[in-house]
């Protein structure tokens, strides 16, 4: 039903920015999308979330980006973006696109969707 699609990851040099995008896609006429989020696995470590935005505009960052990283989403293009400034090497990760809908058919119902992941690597 619904497909996330992240662009925007790559390599940059400590201090640099990045801006992450992911696209929900589909037949979600009668979904809403909640809430579009971001998390990252770093290499030996466990997948985390970063920072999540309901459709209304409330965020949750976690504190190790607050300040560095800002969440935003266009509800018309079902579209979250990630900002990222000031990146350190240990921001390095692939980052997943995260989104939790609601719909009331066929019952109401949540669903969940993770998007492939899109490689950032922060070196010098």
């Amino acid at each position: 039903q619904v497909e996330l699609v992240e662009s925007g990851g790559g390599l940059v040099q400590p201090g640099g920015s990045l801006r992450l995008s992911c696209a929900a896609s589909g037949s979600i006429f009668s979904i809403n999308v909640m809430v579009m989020g971001w998390y990252r696995q770093a290499p030996g470590k466990e997948r985390e979330l970063i920072s999540a935005i309901t459709s209304g505009g409330s965020t949750n960052t976690a504190d190790s980006v607050k300040g560095r990283f800002t969440i935003s989403r266009d509800n018309a293009k079902n579209t979250v973006y990630l900002q990222m400034n000031n990146l350190k090497p240990e921001d390095t990760a692939v980052y997943y696109c995260n989104a939790i809908t609601y719909s009331d058919r066929p019952r109401p119902h949540r669903e969940e969707y993770w998007g492939k992941g899109t490689l950032v690597t922060v070196s010098a």
